[in-house]
């Protein structure tokens, strides 16, 4: 069962995160991109969008755990629609975590500074619960869980 945390809403966010100032320069469909079935978007504007919303989470850090909240494995989907804007489901590493209320919040904030992104939604999931084989290999090196 997912939740709606936040949705194209201008909050303060609690951790000064990094300026993200992006432009999708990629070429549409019309202008030669690589058409993708259902969407009106090119596959070159998704990958850029992929990349740049990936870029822009990474700003985010559990405060407790010196690695970024993607790393982490915290990100279940990211999904992009055709109006560019961006549904995350995310998680956290345990339902209590004291950052609940305020990491979604951050998540919102980090890719609503990506300047061709309209609305930002932000869903908190518990399934699949959250346990330390969703972590990148990054995120292992950094925590020398290896």
């Amino acid at each position: 069962m997912s939740e709606t945390i936040m949705e194209n809403q201008e909050t303060e966010t609690a951790a000064k995160q990094p300026e993200v100032k992006m432009v999708l320069d990629e070429p549409s469909v019309a202008e030669g991109g690589t058409p993708v079935p259902g969407s009106d978007l090119s596959k070159e504007q998704l990958n850029r969008m992929r990349s740049d919303i990936v870029t822009a989470i990474k700003t985010v850090f559990d405060p407790e755990i010196p690695v970024d909240i993607y790393e982490l494995g915290l990100i279940y989907r990211i999904d992009v629609s055709d109006e560019k804007n961006v549904t995350i489901d995310m998680t956290l590493t345990a339902p209590g975590c004291p950052v609940a209320g305020e990491m979604p919040r951050w998540v919102h904030d980090a890719i609503s500074k990506v300047d061709y992104i309209n609305k930002v939604g932000v869903n908190m999931t518990f399934e699949p619960p959250w346990d330390m084989s969703m972590m990148s290999d990054e995120a292992r090196v950094e925590l020398n869980m290896f």
